[in-house]
């Protein structure tokens, strides 16, 4: 596949430099900026799925930490939703003024806390025109969830108990177009034979229909 752009990044943050890996299709109108969950970062294997079959697709990808090494050692860092928010709203910022970006529609695919990040950052940037949360925790961020315009799709595991009750309560709470699929047999890693694949098509699926191109359904969920 012809990329117009491909390459390690360095994404400066306020005071702090995050690290990540930009890579853009010649054909792409649209990037998903991926928001890693505590624990993970750019690096993470199921997220690099997802990016893999999102390239095949022709979207644009960002993969990048949203703490450095030493902050994710420590373990409170990785549920600062705040920090982890302003974090996610700049590189989004740094990434509409990069070049090979121009004229790209933006989504965000959010994974444990970082799926709280990306609901929270969404809630104040009108920029964000799909989101998509992978066993993610949007409880975290529950008291901006009726501001997010964005359609949102949840996935969590059908095993995943807790962070499926979690998940069903904050979808009550959203005010935008929004789904929330549950992956048979799949617990919160989704580790489980066929379900990455599963939690694959679904966000591409989603992608494709609220970003490639504006929503013109009225209707808030289906």
């Amino acid at each position: 596949m012809e990329l117009r752009f491909h390459n390690e990044v360095t994404i400066p943050v306020r005071n702090t430099i995050l690290k990540g890996e930009l890579a853009i299709p010649s054909k792409a109108s649209a990037i998903v900026i991926f928001a890693h969950g505590s624990g993970s970062s750019r690096l993470s294997p199921r997220n690099r799925i997802v990016a893999k079959k999102l390239h095949e697709r022709y979207f644009g990808t960002l993969l990048f930490d949203l703490l450095t090494p030493s902050e994710d050692n420590r373990y409170e860092m990785r549920f600062d939703i705040e920090l982890l928010t302003k974090r996610l709203a700049g590189a989004t910022e740094w990434l509409e003024k990069h070049p090979a970006a121009k004229d790209c529609r933006i989504g965000y695919f959010g994974a444990s806390t970082g799926a709280a990040a990306a609901l929270k950052a969404a809630s104040y940037l009108s920029s964000v025109s799909a989101i998509v949360s992978r066993g993610g925790r949007p409880d975290l961020a529950m008291e901006n969830l009726a501001n997010v315009e964005a359609p949102t799709l949840l996935i969590v595991g059908s095993l995943d108990y807790d962070v499926l009750r979690l998940n069903k309560e904050a979808y009550i709470q959203l005010d935008c177009k929004k789904k929330l699929e549950v992956v048979e047999g799949a617990t919160h890693l989704f580790e489980e034979s066929g379900t990455m694949e599963k939690v694959t098509e679904l966000a591409v699926n989603w992608f494709e229909k609220y970003l490639l191109q504006p929503a013109t359904s009225s209707y808030k969920d289906y």
